[in-house]
């Protein structure tokens, strides 16, 4: 069987290799060559496959099921529907249990799981569900969030009512901002459902031990709260299942929340076979969480000289039939609903609310997206009608370092944004597209233009995203470091439950180990929980978290060898560098491996970051956030006024990440994150009708390519956290929040210079939408 990947840090070039040197990823090579092991390469002699038969209804009762014709089938082992449950038959993050493993009597959203089969082959498999019989009651979906808002009662999609939150916050007196205010605007905005994307379709293997043990290898972002459902639902004790971590490829939010884990359990524990679960593109549609799709009621007041007086603001997230991050998303959302700007007077209502559209969940920038998308078109808006520079307004309402947050919470860090910005403003701009080539043309290869019509527009756009969990959650990472000799040389072995999921933990991991213990070789043990939990690869927090929790254990382990040196004699002991014990003064005192000798020492630390609270429920005021990281966008596209085609021709970036841990690596981030919100801004969404997926397929979802790719100016700024490991902050998220505004506000740029209204309220924007604004 295919095992779990161990990842050797041997790629590591010396004095290149610790914190601020950017190593290789140990597993680059074998993933550019095709060998990297994913969730989806599993395999074991005698494994069974498994599928689920899915609902075609977004709302429907079950009125008869029949699974005698496809348990007939040659080849078919099993066939389960939620009678065949060992335990609890619902599950949920943040022990919300609203999820059916399996439908019970009725479906919630199209795409539904209803039943499992488990076959010798696939194409059996799917042969099997095809001969499950179904009679079914279709009813009317609920498919209107703001309908829900309005009458929530009128519009149930289950028992527990149709709002899953309402967060106010309030601030001030907003008939005062009224007052003070010398020009009002106003906007209804939109954002549609955007995928993850990920490359790696949902997969996973399940192998029944003797004992009665499961052995799951799955890909997940967060192992142990998998585990704390999966075993309520399988009617195990958590100690009769061992998980470890599978080759990821990809994750951005869509592996919080189970997908297959369940299912293949039930089948490999009523079969006792190994089964392995792989979804097609298709079904992985269906199979995970997508962003929340939101409405945003927008109102603002300044003075003439661009000062803001106040802000009302309505959001309403849709998260779909079952509650998965929703509740989590709408503090984000209300929290950061006004962006990184000071404002005296507020009042903003977000909800989060249940329909039978498709599920939503948590996904790279959890709510601040949608009300970044809002806000920046907002500050757009008020430039625009004060005939002021949109950068400008910007910078006279930006935050600072001990500016105060809409939620009352202050900024103790440095948060230069004035600064950025101007720095942003500064960068040079490209050169005038060359169409002489016509793959820089908006249209591409495809011809539809030679340079008709085509009109250059520049835009900014301004994220502020919340780092590691927040509004009181006990966040913590979990690390344990062992530090022996093996052949000679001084190795330490780094072992956590987190997910590296594509943005380079392992690397940085075994940064933080050489950096703190002063060895050249660290293997990063593969990830499962024999160890304590590590949290989810989310919310950028795990360089913060479980880096915390790696330094923490390597300076425990460290002390130790200290101790150890002490007591063999040496004295004046008081670093590890180089593989050598060293005095305070640089001397080598003793090689390290003498010191060790055919001992080991190993250490077990978990790591917490500072303590937040909840927000109000009645002014959404509190200290919910421990760390808030910003990132400003400049883009310059090119527009086909004449057709309503776009061309990103730059999308440059000013980041501030407190410190450099690996450039190559948060290079890598700042890119993927910006590209990722470019699709946002003009291409990616999933199309529903009636409750119902038109594409669910990367033939008709479209996500950026590298020809859709522009250059890509960064400049990464270091003012270090003090409250934070090396005083970093986590960077994966910010540009996916400040892209999107910003490619839209270069198109609404475009439109005006062509002599249109550039109003553009919607994302992704369509063609159709850039023809009435040009």
């Amino acid at each position: 069987m295919t095992r779990a990947t161990r990842f050797p840090a041997d790629v590591a070039a010396p004095g290149n290799a610790g914190v601020g040197g950017s190593p290789l990823r140990p597993d680059g090579t074998l993933k550019v060559k095709g060998e990297f092991a994913y969730a989806s390469d599993l395999w074991i002699d005698g494994m069974l496959w498994g599928t689920t038969l899915r609902s075609p209804h977004p709302r429907a009762r079950i009125l008869r099921l029949d699974t005698a014709a496809a348990l007939a089938l040659p080849g078919v082992h099993a066939v389960l529907t939620h009678h065949d449950v060992p335990g609890r038959k619902m599950y949920g993050l943040d022990h919300t249990w609203d999820q059916p493993v399996l439908a019970i009597d009725e479906v919630r959203h199209h795409g539904e799981p209803i039943a499992l089969v488990a076959a010798d082959h696939p194409e059996i498999a799917r042969r099997a569900m095809a001969l499950i019989d179904i009679e079914w009651e279709v009813l009317e979906p609920i498919t209107d969030p703001v309908a829900v808002v309005d009458d929530p009662e009128a519009h149930r999609v289950q028992e527990r009512g149709g709002i899953a939150r309402h967060q106010p916050v309030r601030v001030g007196d907003i008939a005062v901002g009224r007052a003070l205010a010398d020009v009002v605007i106003s906007e209804k905005y939109e954002v549609g459902i955007q995928d993850q994307a990920f490359l790696g379709p949902e997969s996973g293997l399940v192998v029944p031990a003797d004992d009665g043990r499961l052995e799951f290898y799955v890909a997940t972002q967060w192992m142990h709260n998998d585990l704390s459902q999966i075993g309520p639902c399988l009617g195990l004790p958590e100690d009769r299942i061992r998980m470890t971590m599978a080759g990821i490829g990809g994750a951005f939010g869509g592996r919080e929340d189970l997908s297959m884990q369940i299912h293949a359990g039930m089948l490999a524990m009523r079969t006792g076979r190994p089964v392995k679960m792989v979804y097609n593109r298709e079904e992985s549609f269906f199979g995970h969480v997508h962003r929340h799709p939101a409405h945003l009621w927008y109102e603002y007041g300044a003075t003439r000289a661009g000062k803001l007086t106040y802000a009302k603001v309505r959001i309403v997230l849709d998260g779909g039939a079952y509650t998965s991050a929703t509740l989590n998303v709408t503090g984000n959302a209300s929290s950061l609903a006004l962006g990184p700007y000071e404002f005296p007077h507020l009042e903003v209502d977000a909800y989060g609310v249940y329909t039978n559209n498709p599920p939503c969940g948590a996904m790279r920038g959890f709510g601040a997206v949608q009300a970044c998308f809002a806000h920046e078109s907002m500050m757009d808006k008020l430039a625009d009608a004060l005939g002021m520079d949109r950068v400008r307004v910007r910078q006279i309402n930006a935050v600072s370092q001990g500016s105060t947050l809409a939620t009352g919470q202050v900024l103790h860090a440095p948060t230069p944004l004035a600064q950025m910005l101007e720095q942003l403003k500064d960068m040079p701009l490209p050169q005038d597209s060359d169409f002489s080539d016509i793959r820089n043309l908006p249209g591409g290869a495809s011809q539809t233009t030679h340079g008709e019509g085509v009109v250059r527009g520049i835009g900014y756009g301004v994220g502020i995203k919340n780092i590691c969990f927040s509004e009181g959650y006990d966040d913590l990472s979990t690390a344990r470091v062992r530090l022996e000799v093996i052949a000679g040389e001084p190795v330490a072995l780094v072992h956590t439950a987190a997910a590296e999921v594509g943005q380079g933990l392992v690397t940085v991991e075994a940064q933080i180990a050489r950096t703190e213990l002063g060895v050249e070789q660290v293997t990063i043990a593969p990830a499962d929980n024999a160890v304590g939990d590590s949290g989810s690869s989310s919310a950028s927090r795990q360089t913060y978290m479980t880096g915390g929790a790696v330094k923490t254990a390597c300076e425990a382990v460290r002390a130790r060898v200290l101790e150890m040196a002490a007591a063999q004699g040496i004295s004046g002991a008081a670093a590890l560098v180089g593989g050598k014990i060293v005095a305070a003064t640089g001397e080598v005192l003793a090689a390290l491996v003498d010191v060790l000798d055919e001992g080991f020492v190993e250490e077990t630390r978990e790591y917490h970051h500072r303590p937040t609270t909840g927000m109000d429920p009645l002014t959404g005021q509190g200290n919910s956030h421990t760390q808030l990281a910003v990132c400003v966008h400049r883009a310059v596209v090119d527009v086909d006024t004449e057709l309503g085609l776009v061309k990103v021709v730059a999308l440059d970036a000013v980041q501030d990440v407190g410190r450099i841990m690996n450039r190559l690596s948060l290079e890598g981030q700042i890119h993927g994150g910006s590209v990722q919100g470019l699709g946002l801004a003009v291409m990616e969404e999933i199309r529903v009708t009636n409750g119902k997926v038109r594409n669910p397929s990367f033939t008709d979802y479209l996500i950026p390519t590298i020809l859709d790719t522009p250059t890509q100016g960064l400049a990464i700024l270091e003012n270090p956290d003090p409250h934070a490991p090396y005083g970093l902050r986590g960077a994966g998220e910010p540009p996916t929040l400040s892209s999107t505004p910003a490619v839209v506000s270069a198109i609404r740029d475009a439109c005006r210079t062509a002599g249109g209204t550039g109003n553009l309220i919607r994302v992704p924007v369509r063609p159709e939408d850039i023809l009435r604004s040009c």
